[in-house]
């Protein structure tokens, strides 16, 4: 009870600061008192443009990130699920997945760059680019922090999508083949639903991860240029430690908090019937 007890009080303690701080017009002056303004710090983001801007490219960013992953990584794992060298690819590809998004992003920054970066001249060989750089034009901006995430965090879907082929009864799967079906209605009719737990945990994880990393962003455009990238994480660290409007800064970090935790629980109820419809013994 008393571990119960102090991490309750270790997740809460934040929670409640950040209530108190969205009330308030927080003072960086030690001897100046924090002043009370009520709702006006979540009044006043109805009238910003840059936090419904902010929401808008964090959606598309988001989207995109995740279409991209879920695709790749599924394909991946169906690829090598039983093959030969199956641990030494998944070794492999798990090497993005350590790296710290801040590398990440300097890696990348490096390989777009205009003088010497190597996926900047193929772009430029291939006709893709016409002129500028690829970190430097609004398009291009997003969709290389995008090709950044894929590249660092599809290996875990894979790994997780692969768990979840392990686990597919391998009896439904030969009983469908002796009924006439093929590899493509196998998956779908057998192997997905199986999948959906499996692809929930994946999903939920890197859209939280999509909501609050906001290291690679950083690093790379600073939420440039002309806040293409600049979704909300990256809005509100500009409010809260560049503007040091920290009132405002906890009134969009609970907007933010809010509605990450409704998509999560709207995320859940739709992969969460799918799976429930899968009878015990794996019968759909």
């Amino acid at each position: 009870m008393p571990a119960v007890l102090l991490l309750a009080a270790i997740s809460l303690y934040p929670f409640v600061w950040l209530i108190y701080m969205s009330l308030h017009e927080v003072q960086l002056a030690p001897e100046k008192s924090d002043l009370w303004v009520g709702v006006d710090n979540f009044t006043r983001l109805f009238s910003d443009k840059n936090f419904a801007r902010g929401w808008v490219t964090l959606f598309k960013y988001s989207a995109l990130c995740l279409a991209v992953e879920i695709t790749l990584g599924v394909l991946v794992a169906i690829i090598l699920n039983n093959s030969r060298l199956e641990k030494l690819f998944i070794t492999i590809f798990l090497m993005p997945m350590m790296m710290a998004p801040v590398v990440a992003g300097f890696l990348y920054m490096f390989l777009y760059n205009g003088t010497f970066g190597w996926y900047f001249w193929l772009l430029r060989s291939l006709g893709v680019l016409d002129g500028g750089t690829i970190l430097g034009n609004k398009t291009w901006a997003m969709a290389g922090v995008v090709a950044t995430d894929v590249w660092q965090w599809t290996p875990l879907i894979a790994l997780i999508t692969l768990a979840g082929l392990k686990r597919v009864p391998q009896e439904q799967l030969e009983a469908n083949m002796v009924d006439g079906a093929g590899p493509l209605r196998n998956f779908f009719s057998v192997a997905l639903p199986n999948l959906y737990p499996f692809l929930l945990i994946a999903i939920l994880l890197r859209f939280m991860d999509n909501f609050r990393f906001i290291d690679t962003i950083l690093i790379m455009t600073g939420g440039g240029p002309a806040n293409a990238t600049k979704i909300l994480p990256t809005y509100l660290f500009d409010v809260s430690f560049k503007y040091f409007e920290l009132g405002r800064g906890a009134a969009i970090a609970f907007t933010l908090l809010l509605l990450t935790i409704l998509l999560g629980l709207f995320l859940t109820k739709i992969f969460e019937d799918p799976a429930r419809k899968i009878k015990p013994g794996g019968e759909g």
